[in-house]
């Protein structure tokens, strides 16, 4: 089973990357749920959505301690929430951000995971550029596709197509092959730099 925390602030659509994420696993034949952890949250408030995806029925419920995957669609909560607790030595980690980790004062923490799945993608800039707003989450989902390759870029698009309409669907396709591209363009180099 794969498991999936994505960590965020209210108003960034964190429930909404986890819906849109089981709906693409689903998408591929796969059984998935997504459901959010919610205490008083208010814009701006960190806010955790779960999601699990797996070849079999799910019938666990309770929140994520221990995910193969962490999305971050905040990077201001690295300092000050424990984003990376629990996540498993050869887990994936994604961070909406233009910066390295080390950039981003996280170095230490990275280094104890596999570097090449851990990236980071401008979501924020990608989807300003698509969508005329800051909302990082679909975007976000076709860096962490390109990531993991746990799910396709297809399937994300045609979650969010089924989830929105018009002109934002689109917006959001667009942003989202974006983020796909730039983050295999940064594995490339990754790859490059590491047989050198």
């Amino acid at each position: 089973m794969l498991q999936i925390r994505i960590h965020g602030r209210g108003g960034q659509g964190v429930v909404t990357a986890a819906e849109l994420l089981s709906l693409a696993a689903f998408e591929q034949g796969r059984h998935a749920q997504a459901f959010p952890s919610f205490g008083s949250e208010r814009t701006g408030a960190p806010v955790v959505a779960f999601c699990r995806i797996d070849d079999r029925e799910i019938r666990l419920r309770e929140p994520i301690m221990a995910p193969d995957v962490l999305i971050v669609q905040d990077p201001t909560l690295l300092h000050q929430v424990d984003v990376f607790q629990g996540l498993k030595p050869d887990g994936y980690v994604l961070i909406n951000s233009r910066r390295s980790f080390d950039d981003l004062g996280v170095g230490e923490v990275a280094r104890r995971f596999r570097h090449e799945r851990l990236t980071t993608v401008p979501a924020t800039e990608i989807a300003l550029k698509h969508l005329g707003r800051p909302l990082p989450n679909a975007v976000l989902l076709g860096g962490f596709a390109a990531l993991s390759r746990l799910v396709s870029l297809d399937a994300v698009a045609h979650a969010i197509r089924h989830t929105f309409k018009g002109a934002v669907a689109e917006g959001n396709v667009a942003a989202a092959a974006e983020a796909f591209a730039y983050v295999e363009r940064e594995l490339e180099e990754l790859a490059h730099a590491q047989a050198d």
